[in-house]
Formats: C-alpha cells, structure tokens, sequence
C-alpha cells in the first residue's frame, strides 16, 4: 500500500473514533451504549496506531530512516487500549478515564494538531 493510500485508510479510522471518543467524553459512562461505543472506539484507535506504524515520518528527524516523534504517540495508543480496558474490566474505573483520555487527548487531539502543520500532508490536501 502507498503512503497516499495509508493516509486515506488512516483518515477513515481516525475520523470516525474522533466522533465517537468525543461522544464518549461527553455523555453518561458505564451505560451499554457506552460499552459498545467504547468498544468500537478502541478498535478503530488500535487500527489507526497500527496503520501510523507503516507510514514513513515524512516530517523532521527519523530513526531507522521511517519512524518519527509522532510514532510516539502509536506508541501510547498502542499501550492505552488495552490498559484501559484492563483497568475497566477489574473495576479500576479511574485509571481507566485517566488511560481514555490520554488516548483521546494524545492520540487524537495532539497528533491531529501535528497532521495540520505544513508540510504534513493534511495541511497540503486543505490548503494545496
């Protein structure tokens, strides 16, 4: 797959997980729709961290020629899932809010604001 291609993919999981984790922040927890929004959420964040892994840091510095400063932050979605998930299913609900957002925080807020800086791509697609 190219790294076009990846973006694409990437935005596809991203945006999505953005508006639900949003939602989640916002409204009731521990509800059912909370559960299974939150299930979905931690899939799309686990493949989008998973994508990022393949796409080349085009941007600054680079370790073993592909990996750059927002890896980092797979990185921490990497471990943040299933953290929080761990913590939720034996109860420790605020390690559990203090992992979902850092996660959202992080992965989406942070290196979403990265995406937007020139020379990313996304700041190439909006502004051309």
């Amino acid at each position: 797959m190219t790294y076009h291609q990846l973006s694409i993919v990437h935005l596809t999981t991203v945006l999505p997980a953005f508006l639900i984790g949003t939602y989640l922040l916002l409204n009731p927890k521990g509800t059912p729709r909370h559960k299974s929004l939150g299930a979905i959420y931690m899939l799309l964040m686990m493949i989008t961290a998973g994508l990022t892994l393949f796409m080349p840091a085009k941007v600054g510095p680079t370790l073993l020629n592909h990996f750059g400063w927002l890896h980092l932050l797979s990185g921490l979605v990497i471990y943040s899932v299933p953290a929080a998930l761990f913590a939720a299913r034996n109860g420790n609900i605020r390690a559990h809010r203090l992992f979902m957002l850092g996660l959202y925080l992080g992965g989406i807020i942070v290196a979403g604001s990265f995406a937007f800086a020139p020379g990313r791509m996304l700041n190439i697609w909006i502004t051309g």
